[in-house]
């Protein structure tokens, strides 16, 4: 027999199966040896009162065993003599466009800019000691995408367009825990997605697709309003579709586009700075205990968002138990973000703290204004970081209150920090929304709003400052065709998971596209 229930229960009990198995036992009143199996399903942690609760979704087997697999396994076939497909770039969305097409029967050709991931993370190393980024290997450029060495977090609100549970096979499938399944927060982790990525990697191969590390698209191929192949330096690749996944940071990509006619516009983003607090603190305020998460809990997140002056102020990738990370991609730049590995087991907790962003917030009416923009914000960081990679820094009270921070808390910033006054410097609007915001925030978490915690500059990646206009049925761009922008680079996605759907997504059209020419 096979039930499916939901429990609540104490951390003490949630976590372990035969714990689970006992506690089910009884309220059965049935023989604990019965119980032959238990499944989670999903996993959530109810934290709104001191009493801290652990909602479980399970199936349970009772005197037989499971015959259905973990999850989903899709078989993929060999295409190395089927027609092909170009993907430029390696992060999700080109990666999972990748397999999609190997699952349509399409050998996709995958062009990186950067490296593949293990020598990728060797670059990311000589960051600290040299204070200086590889403008093509670094968080953002190489294989795996900006994800891969941030954080590798799952979790999206979306469920308009694609299957994000296949998603989360498909890593699985490649070597993820089966628990990001079941987890309502799912999150593999920076020591762990690499491994998952190499496999991914390996399927792409091993079914006869290519991929070409530090190959960089320099133009496009075209005859008329029709797409033809791509440019690389001195090498062409030729194909019946281009699948455009390059990603937010692809500043050099986007002026190469604009200039070359592709249709785009500006699109909103969110500017800010990353919060550092103490790990124990925030699963102290989280948790409701001097304690903080105990033997039992994972390290706490928080979200906060209000609205000051009209405009959304908000957390944004927040990161318990993990570090801050200098993500620049070119020379002169100095942009934060955030990482944790997978037992988040840090000694720090950080989130972005963003304001929204609109077009018409920045002077001009050009299409790349709110890329220069970005621009702009991360080069004055870098000028207060004595040009280098040392981020300027200020505690988090001192910046609500305007002042001066004459020394600084330990950071998890390897590069280190530098005292400044980012309410001086940074944008006037930013700054107003965001020490309001964290006033905010403190009213309604006491003890958030503290010294304890450093504001470091700045966080400007969260998404694509240009949309590449694309057909809403086709997915194919407006003026050219045969071209696919896609993903969180092309404005229509944000994150791991909607990049992979709409890999897929745009997978499944350029399908289309080769069986019709339209």
């Amino acid at each position: 027999m096979v039930r499916e229930l939901q429990l609540r229960l104490q951390p003490c009990d949630a976590f372990n199966e035969q714990t689970i198995k006992r506690v089910l036992a009884q309220d059965w009143a049935v023989d604990e040896r019965t119980i032959t199996c238990v499944r989670t399903l999903k996993r959530s942690i109810d934290a709104r009162q001191r009493n801290i609760i652990v909602n479980l979704t399970l199936r349970v087997f009772i005197n037989e065993q499971p015959d259905e697999p973990l999850f989903r396994q899709i078989t993929y076939r060999d295409v190395s003599e089927s027609p092909e497909v170009i993907v430029v770039g390696m992060g999700p969305g080109g990666l999972f466009a990748a397999l999609r097409l190997i699952e349509l029967g399409i050998k996709p050709i995958i062009v990186e800019r950067g490296k593949d991931v293990r020598e990728r993370k060797k670059d990311i190393a000589q960051i600290r000691p040299l204070q200086k980024i590889d403008p093509e290997s670094n968080y953002a450029f190489g294989e795996g995408g900006a994800g891969a060495y941030s954080d590798g977090k799952l979790y999206t609100r979306s469920r308009k367009r694609g299957d994000g549970e296949k998603i989360l096979n498909v890593l699985c499938q490649h070597g993820a825990s089966p628990a990001i399944l079941s987890d309502a927060h799912p999150h593999i982790g920076t020591d762990k997605l690499p491994a998952v990525i190499e496999n991914i990697r390996g399927t792409i191969l091993k079914c006869g697709g290519e991929v070409h590390f530090q190959t960089k698209m320099t133009g496009l191929l075209s005859r008329g309003d029709k797409l033809e192949g791509i440019v690389c330096g001195d090498r062409s690749f030729r194909a019946g579709a281009v699948i455009l996944a390059t990603g937010h940071s692809a500043r050099d990509t986007y002026e190469l586009l604009f200039s070359s006619g592709v249709r785009m516009q500006a699109k909103g983003l969110a500017v800010g700075v990353r919060l550092e607090h103490p790990a124990q603190l925030i699963d102290q305020l989280q948790y409701h205990s001097r304690q903080g998460r105990g033997k039992y809990l994972p390290a706490a997140e928080y979200n906060f968002v209000r609205q000051v002056e009209g405009r959304g102020v908000y957390s944004f990738c927040m990161c318990p138990g993990g570090s801050v990370v200098p993500a620049a991609s070119a020379p002169e730049q100095i942009v934060v973000n955030g990482m944790s590995p997978s037992g988040r087991a840090g000694q720090w907790s950080n989130s972005g703290m963003v304001v929204e962003l609109r077009p018409e917030d920045v002077e001009g009416d050009d299409v790349p204004r709110m890329m220069r923009y970005q621009e702009k914000v991360e080069n004055d960081c870098w000028l207060q970081g004595n040009r280098k990679q040392t981020a300027p820094a200020q505690r988090m009270a001192d910046f609500v209150n305007a002042r001066l921070s004459y020394d600084l808390p330990r950071s998890s910033y390897a590069p280190g920090l530098i005292s400044s006054p980012l309410h001086f410097w940074m944008p006037p609007d930013i700054v107003r929304c965001l020490q309001e915001g964290f006033r905010l925030f403190g009213s309604q978490k006491r003890g958030f709003l503290t010294n304890e915690a450093v504001v470091i500059g700045v966080e400007t990646r969260t998404s694509s400052p240009l949309r590449i206009l694309r057909d809403r049925e086709t997915f194919q761009h407006v003026g050219l065709h045969g071209l696919f922008p896609c993903g969180e680079g092309a404005g229509y996605a944000g994150g791991i998971v909607s990049s992979a759907v709409d890999g897929e997504l745009c997978a499944e059209a350029a399908a289309a596209y080769l069986q019709t020419g339209v």
